[in-house]
């Protein structure tokens, strides 16, 4: 073997891998998620919005009379919190479907996290667009004759 070096042949090692973060550390935003919403569906459900004086008022329902996507929101939240499923539906049911849209996100990022995997929500423009234009159909019908059922 002419002009081979022996130590040509060996091979240095990798570098050791970061220590990987604990399940603890992975989970801590979520868990940090999670208890500012149940502190806040805990203040709603102790401090009523149907007695008037503990939440402002909806600028665009006070100045127009029309309800806004958000309209019934608290009181929503205060149902929901209560249990009462189908006052809160009354009251919002956009805010009701989004209760359910953040707790299977929630618990899809807590599975990703403890499988220390990283989480991307990434929504396109159809996915967006497709939000918006339910956010204006659903406002358009509890503002009409007709959609008074939506209305909080």
């Amino acid at each position: 073997m002419r002009g081979v070096n022996a130590d040509s042949h060996s091979v240095t090692p990798p570098a050791p891998a970061p220590a990987p973060a604990t399940l603890l550390a992975r989970l801590a935003v979520p868990a940090g998620v999670l208890s500012a919403v149940v502190g806040a569906f805990t203040y709603v459900a102790a401090v009523d919005p149907n007695e008037p004086g503990h939440y402002p008022v909806c600028p665009l329902l006070r100045v127009t009379g029309l309800y806004c996507p958000g309209c019934g929101g608290l009181r929503s939240a205060h149902a929901f919190a209560q249990g009462d499923l189908v006052t809160a539906l009354h009251a919002n049911a956009m805010a009701v479907a989004g209760y359910a849209v953040f707790a299977v996100l929630w618990t899809v990022w807590v599975v990703r996290a403890a499988r220390g995997r990283p989480v991307r929500l990434d929504p396109g423009p159809v996915q967006l667009w497709t939000l918006g234009a339910l956010l204006l159909v659903f406002t358009v019908v509890r503002n009409l004759p007709y959609g008074g059922w939506l209305r909080p």
